[in-house]
């Protein structure tokens, strides 16, 4: 498999700074060395540009930093797009949530994609619904035709990006009451922890694999460390109590590689500055094994335990 590393540093779609230094952070954690110990080809393409917060300003509160997003999120899409064309797999080191915008549009410029969006949020806010004004909670909603034009459509193409009806959020547990509103209006398949708790995440992402599977090209799976437990990951910028376990996350990211059928990934959210040792990306990088194929054992994972 050819790897493609985008680094996206942005931290403008949030309130708290220091997910952009994100990518370096998780490179630090020798992510080139182990996927070329699992056996990929990898090329780092660097990070594209991103400005920061002093070089923008704050011109609509609701839609904070969108004149300086969306242009970030057009070089993000444009990227990817280049890697998928070439029959490569690319992994998008962010920065904050607001760059799957473009990440996942560019991958769907080449393919009819289902995608899986592993977060404590829905992030499926729009203008109208938010409570913050921060981008970084209405990516997915934008890709799902919902939101300001800016954000749902970057060039001249259909929406929605993603079909919402494709679409399944895992490890929900913060969701705001118009995102709510928002997300059956839309039809999005929510796994929330309290389905994870009732029925094992086992469960859980054969029934998301499922629905996202269906009359796709293949699968992008966007993943957000605030997604798991703050006790596993506490280098994130919105922290929420109760999320994934390290174990939990891993099957999931299992799960995904076992269908062949993953396209590309976001791996997002992670704040050096918040965290302990780099402990955050390092555990990102194992997750971006295991979804790339990585296992503990690779034997008949069918066969009974005798």
């Amino acid at each position: 498999m050819k790897i493609d590393i985008i680094g996206v540093p942005i931290d403008l779609g949030a309130d708290r700074r220091g997910v952009d230094m994100g990518p370096s952070a998780i490179r630090y954690a020798h992510l080139q060395k182990k996927l070329e110990e699992l056996g990929c080809d990898v090329e780092d393409h660097g990070n594209i540009e991103a400005p920061i917060a002093e070089m923008c300003s704050i011109n609509e509160p609701r839609l904070k930093y969108i004149d300086c997003i969306v242009p970030m999120s057009r070089r993000a899409a444009g990227a990817v797009a280049t890697s998928i064309q070439a029959g490569h797999f690319p992994l998008v080191l962010g920065g904050d949530h607001s760059l799957s915008i473009g990440s996942i549009r560019g991958a769907a410029k080449h393919k009819k994609l289902g995608l899986i969006w592993i977060d404590a949020h829905a992030d499926f806010n729009t203008a109208e619904t938010t409570p913050s004004g921060n981008i970084h909670g209405m990516p997915l909603a934008a890709l799902c035709g919902m939101g300001d034009a800016r954000l749902t459509q970057l060039w001249d193409e259909p929406l929605p990006v993603v079909d919402p009806k494709r679409v399944t959020v895992i490890g929900a547990r913060d969701l705001d009451p118009g995102e709510k509103v928002n997300l059956l209006e839309a039809g999005v398949m929510v796994m929330g922890m309290e389905q994870i708790d009732r029925f094992g995440m086992a469960a859980v992402m054969e029934k998301a694999i499922e629905r996202v599977s269906r009359d796709t090209d293949g699968i992008y799976l966007s993943f957000d460390m605030d997604a798991m437990d703050p006790r596993h990951a506490p280098g994130v910028g919105t922290p929420v109590p109760a999320g994934l376990t390290q174990r939990e996350a891993h099957m999931a990211c299992e799960m995904i590689a076992e269908t062949e059928k993953l396209a590309g990934m976001d791996i997002v959210e992670v704040n050096p500055v918040l965290d302990i040792q780099n402990q955050t990306a390092i555990l990102a990088v194992e997750f971006v094994l295991s979804a790339l194929g990585k296992r503990i054992w690779n034997g008949d994972r069918n066969l009974p335990v005798k």
